[in-house]
């Protein structure tokens, strides 16, 4: 791969849609003709394995569910009436309903025009309108702001933000089941800031979550603005084409048409069954061929543009959500995934590039290259180059300097950054997925790893909750081996004192005037 690569070579390995504008570079990945040969029939199988999902086939036998994205941008290949009716009818619902609160229609109880809105979610409920805002945000709407953690002091300079426009702030509470910790605390702290404004979240505030959930119940009874569906067959990591990315899009002003348009012309593009003419295809076989099958090589994703930031914090919950199973179709240990991270250019050059150069090989690029640099006229540096001119410099100097090295990457190229060009490459990636997970005989769509954080994280609490009422309970000065005796959870030391420190940190007077002492891992009476 070191050696220069001819014209012809480039040509070769080269992608291109002039509709989209899109550009998918091989060149500099190290893959033969002859390994796309070999793969055909896994890519084949795979495409087929697509295609009957996209008829409506059980994705996830276990959850007895479909996975049905692709309907969101284009419903008329919904397998059901119903269905395709449900899907336009909320885009034209958040249309009018964007509309509405932009041009003022639609007001806060003091009759003043919303500017600020809050998104509270967790996960793809968060990440895609993240990413969305970041690449496609304008100043011709709402300023968005995020809950996506549970985390006190996140909310809270959050909250600063909006410490002076809370009474114009509409807040948008994301959640499937309604049930999210997170997200509950998130609504919770809202309220109760809210509350503390002399103002009641309810009159400003706007629900996206399953009918009939809790969520939907608490929106329902106190009559918040509007509720927006979330279907059992839209995954949080693919939701950004439904209410949960349309809706906060469409309030910032952004043209969701276009963006809806853009992924849908890529699912066109990604279901030809002709591998060198589709560019899904392309990327879930270099996938495979650049890391065995088996993830053996982490993903770094390189924009050259900075509005592409979020990308890999994206991708990071698309691909290894997706992909990391430990077990295949056939209930076989396999344990794969691909691992990603990423920053953007040139910034990373400064940071660990060097060790993409020099170090371990355990990586491929992907780069991400913008042609457009600004719209106007950008000034001359040096009398000749401009900024843009030094961006596009630095990215073909990093590629240049990882090939020379033997470091594989793949560049993704499109002509700008646009709500038709983010939905492209949202949908190009989706698409990918769900190939490689095919290929590699996986099931894409479920996440029991995070189930499993979430039980575990439940635990925690259940035994705080008791490590707390034992305490209060007894005037003796205990041992963290006494109280784990008391509570008959003996082994569990560690977590009874990780859980006496916290809780000491942040409720020093709450425990019957004891105090928890770290050094002699006793919780005294003084």
């Amino acid at each position: 791969m070191s050696t220069q690569l001819t014209w012809n070579n480039f040509s070769k390995s080269l992608y291109s849609s002039e509709k989209l504008g899109l550009y998918l570079d091989l060149s500099n990945a190290g893959i033969s003709e002859h390994d796309f040969q070999q793969l055909e029939p896994n890519i084949q199988k795979a495409l087929s394995h697509m295609d009957a999902l996209e008829q409506g086939a059980l994705a996830n036998p276990d959850e007895k569910r479909q996975v049905g994205h692709y309907w969101l941008r284009n419903p008329e290949i919904a397998p059901t009436s119903p269905l395709r009716i449900a899907i336009q009818e909320t885009i034209d619902g958040i249309q009018a309903f964007a509309q509405d609160i932009l041009a003022g229609k639609i007001r806060t109880p003091d009759n003043q025009e919303f500017s600020e809105l809050l998104l509270i979610g967790i996960g793809g409920s968060a990440l895609g309108p993240q990413f969305i805002s970041e690449a496609l945000g304008t100043s011709n709407g709402l300023r968005i702001h995020f809950f996506d953690n549970t985390d006190p002091d996140g909310m809270d300079r959050t909250l600063e933000t909006l410490e002076q426009s809370i009474s114009k702030t509409l807040v948008l509470v994301i959640s499937k089941s309604g049930g999210t910790a997170e997200t509950r605390n998130g609504m919770l702290e809202a309220k109760h800031f809210f509350l503390a404004h002399g103002l009641e979240m309810s009159k400003q505030a706007v629900a996206i979550t399953g009918e009939g959930s809790h969520l939907y119940t608490i929106a329902q009874d106190e009559e918040w603005l509007s509720i927006f569906p979330m279907w059992d067959w839209v995954g949080g990591r693919t939701s950004a084409m439904s209410a949960v990315g349309l809706l906060p899009a469409a309030l910032m002003g952004i043209d969701i048409h276009s963006f809806l348009r853009g992924a849908s012309e890529m699912d066109v593009l990604t279901r030809s069954k002709d591998t060198h003419q589709n560019p899904a295809a392309l990327l879930a076989l270099a996938w495979f061929i650049v890391g065995a099958g088996t993830g053996d090589k982490d993903m770094v994703i390189l924009p050259y543009k900075d509005r592409l930031l979020l990308f890999s914090r994206y991708l990071q919950q698309l691909i290894m959500e997706s992909l990391g199973k430990s077990h295949d179709l056939n209930g076989d240990l396999v344990q794969q995934g691909i691992a990603v991270y990423g920053n953007k250019g040139s910034t990373d050059q400064h940071a660990y590039v060097q060790q993409l150069r020099d170090g371990l090989n355990n990586f491929f690029v992907t780069f991400i290259e913008v042609l457009s640099d600004r719209q106007g006229e950008s000034i001359l540096m040096d009398g000749k180059n401009n900024a843009g001119d030094y961006l596009f410099g630095f990215f073909k100097g990093t590629q240049t300097a990882l090939s020379e090295n033997n470091r594989q990457s793949i560049t993704i190229t499109v002509s700008d950054v646009s709500p038709e060009s983010v939905g492209a490459l949202i949908a190009l990636y989706e698409r990918a997925v769900g190939l490689y997970a095919s290929m590699v005989n996986i099931n894409a769509y479920h996440q029991p790893g995070v189930e499993a954080g979430k039980k575990a994280a439940g635990y925690v609490l259940e035994t705080k909750n008791r490590i707390i009422e034992t305490l209060n309970s007894t005037d003796d000065a205990l041992s963290v081996k006494e109280l784990c005796s008391i509570l008959n959870i003996q082994g569990q030391e560690i977590l009874v004192y990780q859980i006496l420190r916290h809780h000491a940190a942040n409720h020093p007077l709450e425990i019957k005037g004891s105090f928890f002492d770290p050094t002699s891992l006793m919780v005294r009476i003084p």
